[in-house]
């Protein structure tokens, strides 16, 4: 998959193509995301060279350039993120071979990701989604 450090919006209230929101801070891909609705976080994923274990943030009420978040417990790409609307998970991925670790953040407050525990097998490029 192509590398790159575009960052794109869709207004869900109305059909209608992806705008330009602004750029991540390296390219990158195999990205996970996940929100707390005010702040919009992008954790790991691929860079050149191998993977990266920077955590990037934008506020989603203004389009702009993401901002140094923090740092995962380790580089990896492929992850999947999902959030409860306060903490924001990140798990698997692969450093060039797989994990099963799993990290947290408090998307609120900028800081490196913690030790949230492990998943019961080491997958990549996975999909997560979450809901209230």
């Amino acid at each position: 998959m192509p590398m790159t450090n575009i960052i794109d919006y869709i207004n869900i209230a109305s059909i209608g193509n992806a705008v330009d929101f602004g750029d991540l801070l390296e390219a990158n891909s195999y990205v996970g995301g996940c929100s707390n609705g005010t702040r919009g976080i992008f954790t790991g994923g691929g860079a050149s060279p191998g993977q990266t274990n920077r955590i990037q943030y934008v506020t989603i009420d203004t389009t702009g350039n993401s901002t140094d978040f923090g740092d995962l417990t380790s580089a990896r790409s492929g992850v999947s993120s999902v959030s409860d609307g306060t903490k924001g998970l990140t798990g698997g991925g692969s450093t060039g071979s797989r994990v099963n670790t799993i990290d947290y953040v408090n998307i609120a407050s900028v800081g490196n990701a913690s030790d949230f525990g492990d998943l019961t097998r080491a997958p990549t490029a996975t999909h997560a989604c979450s809901g209230d």
